[in-house]
């Protein structure tokens, strides 16, 4: 979805501060998208996944450290001309990114997690997949919570290499947080 066509100017980052607490706002090449909060089951799956990583890999319990895991983190990447981008949830290593910053983050993250969604299924796959392997983004997992399933993919030569596809019943290790395994199930609310 966007609120702006191409005989229109471009967007600001006025045009995205001016959005409603209940949208969603990235600011992508001129071009304002805007989406709907995300409903719970959506945010449980982002709860959740950051959870499971941030003791092994930001507080380095039962796991290496090393690692910032961050839900929705605002990212300017001025090189791409990206005001703000926002996966689900994101990780950098601490070798490139000592200490967190005030303001938005300008280092492309190593690792993003989209959850999808009927809203924002299209725009993640078309618009910010892309974007991610343009900025160097190693790392990309999407989590569909409907298919109740993780689809994982590694940045190769600048094209995604798909690692593999996981769901409720897997326990895995998967890039990059493969030192510790993942309980597929515990990454979308319970089956009803």
């Amino acid at each position: 979805m966007s609120m702006s066509d191409p005989a229109q100017l471009r967007a600001t980052r006025a045009d995205l501060d001016a959005l409603p607490r209940s949208v969603v706002g990235e600011l992508i090449r001129g071009t304002l998208y805007t989406f709907p909060r995300p409903r719970p089951r959506h945010q449980h799956a982002g709860t959740s996944t950051s959870a499971v990583l941030w003791g092994p890999f930001q507080q380095g319990r039962g796991g290496p450290g090393g690692w910032w895991i961050l839900n929705e983190p605002g990212i300017e990447l001025a090189d791409l001309d990206v005001e703000e981008i926002a996966p689900d949830v994101a990780g950098w290593r601490r070798d490139r990114l000592p200490e967190l910053p005030d303001g938005p983050i300008q280092i492309a993250p190593d690792w993003a997690c989209e959850i999808l969604s009927p809203t924002t299924r299209s725009h993640d796959h078309r618009i910010k997949r892309p974007i991610y392997a343009a900025a160097g983004v190693r790392w990309l997992w999407f989590i569909d919570v409907d298919a109740r399933t993780l689809v994982a993919s590694r940045l190769e030569s600048g094209r995604w290499l798909e690692l593999g596809v996981w769901g409720d019943t897997d326990v895995a290790r998967i890039e990059p947080f493969d030192e510790i395994e993942l309980r597929l199930a515990d990454l979308w609310p319970a089956a009803l």
